[in-house]
């Protein structure tokens, strides 16, 4: 008996030794981070957020289950500046971002930057981006080379010429049917969870859309009945659902801080492709309200509880430093950043110590939020053309954004005082973020100087053929 219970223990150790499946996470150890990331996505599109048409109750799960971020600012009102803001904890104003990056430039986020791959894979996360990536299409630029170790997406806006499929460093498909841009990420993401869940990942899904061109797939093309633009969200937002039911799957979604986020308000001048800005002012493009503050949810059951809601100021440039928290990563002490972490705010132990916040329009400084109040300087108008909406000119401007979070009511002449303050502590705080690098250089469009000239002497009708 006692050598037939011994040959059970050889055998036993043996099979242990031979297992390779990929072990279940323990209680207590590091959690998985996923962000979700939507393009053009407007504050008001969200059921949670006070949209009675569009239905998104995977969406709204994560803020009944999780907390709901109400003054959640983007770094930008445009694409790539958002977006280096997220990876790097840092305003894109340090960096020289202050346009986004098109298929004809030859820059990108620089590579001194650090990302959020960079830090978690440091500490031995998983790490993956599944989407849109718009920080420099250059294989020195593209994530697998800044700190990712896996990419699937289209590495700029999908309006922009040469919109192709990237697989690591090399193009896949060519020509993609973006009907099933969303069905194919969220199958990529899925797939990346059941490969990476029994050990710490971070994954950053970031969807191309409601960004124009929108597309959905056969299943959701019409089932909202709301139109084309209420089809795509009702689809991202199958798209969270089976994120998390994949979490839930393989046990690790009580262990997992889900954050849902977009890049920069609606593209209002696309109109019924375009979203709503909900109460606020204005959209992308713009640094009213609607331009920059962005429907934020985080959802982690071990850490934050249900139907939180925050409603104060928070920045998109303090993932960075949060995630460096919860992950136990060393944040670099070479450079500056402009976040800080809130993790605090998420396990409801504390709020975030920063009341300030700066509003730049590329390298144009023109708001300053501090606390409840808000500083707009002069503008002088756009008329409207080239997919910007008209905007009507306006002298400088102080709003209590508590009360007025729309930007109706102009306290300027009944706050003399608190105007002058404004302009002072603007004036401060943009002096502490020190001397800012040149714009980057997006590469110019082509030189069509000899059409100049053909159309001046032959009129606008010339024709070619003829010759």
């Amino acid at each position: 008996m006692k050598h037939f219970t011994f040959l059970l223990l050889i055998a036993w150790a043996l099979l242990t030794a031979c297992d390779t499946t990929t072990p279940t996470v323990e209680q207590g150890s590091l959690p998985n981070i996923v962000v979700v990331y939507c393009d053009d996505l407007g504050y008001g599109d969200l059921g949670c957020f006070g949209n009675e048409v569009i239905h998104t109750p995977n969406i709204d799960r994560m803020a009944g289950e999780g907390m709901k971020f109400t003054e959640f600012y983007s770094a930008s009102p445009v694409c790539s500046p958002s977006r280096a803001a997220l990876l790097t904890g840092r305003i894109p104003q340090r960096m020289g971002i202050n346009s986004v990056f098109f298929s004809r430039s030859f820059t990108g986020m620089p590579l001194e930057e650090v990302t959020t791959g960079n830090l978690l894979k440091s500490v031995g996360y998983a790490t993956g981006i599944v989407g849109k990536w718009h920080l420099g299409h250059r294989e020195k630029f593209l994530p697998l080379q800044r700190g990712f170790d896996e990419y699937f997406g289209i590495p700029y806006s999908n309006d922009m010429q040469s919109a192709v499929y990237i697989e690591g460093n090399e193009v896949v498909e060519f020509r993609p049917d973006q009907h099933f841009t969303t069905r194919t990420y969220t199958e990529k993401a899925c797939d990346f969870i059941d490969r990476h869940a029994g050990a710490p990942f971070y994954l950053y899904l970031a969807h191309s859309m409601p960004h124009v061109p929108i597309y959905a797939s056969p299943e959701f093309d019409g089932r909202s009945g709301n139109g084309i633009y209420a089809d795509v969200i009702e689809e991202i937002d199958w798209s969270v659902g089976e994120v998390l039911k994949k979490l839930e799957e393989h046990g690790v979604l009580n262990n997992t801080l889900v954050v849902f986020s977009s890049d920069n308000g609606p593209w209002l001048a696309m109109r019924e492709h375009g979203g709503t800005a909900g109460i606020l002012r204005e959209g992308k493009q713009f640094t009213f309200e609607g331009g920059q503050r962005v429907p934020t949810l985080a959802m982690w059951p071990d850490v934050i509880k249900g139907g939180s809601v925050y409603d104060n100021i928070a920045l998109m440039m303090d993932w960075f430093p949060t995630f460096a928290e919860i992950s136990g990563a060393e944040v670099p002490s070479d450079r500056d950043y402009d976040g800080e972490s809130i993790l605090k705010v998420l396990d409801g132990s504390g709020v975030r110590e920063g009341k300030e916040f700066l509003y730049y329009n590329g390298a144009d400084l023109q708001c300053y939020r501090n606390g409840e109040w808000k500083l707009k300087l002069p503008y002088r108008g756009f008329h409207g053309s080239n997919g910007k909406k008209a905007v009507a000119p306006h002298d400088t401007l102080l709003f209590n954004l508590k009360s007025d979070p729309g930007e109706q009511v102009n306290l300027v002449e009944s706050n003399p005082e608190q105007l002058t303050e404004m302009v002072e502590l603007m004036e401060a705080y943009r002096v502490s973020k020190g001397t800012l690098p040149p714009s980057l250089d997006i590469g110019a469009g082509g030189d069509h100087s000899h059409n100049t000239y053909l159309v001046a002497k032959y009129g606008k009708n010339f024709n070619y053929v003829e010759w």
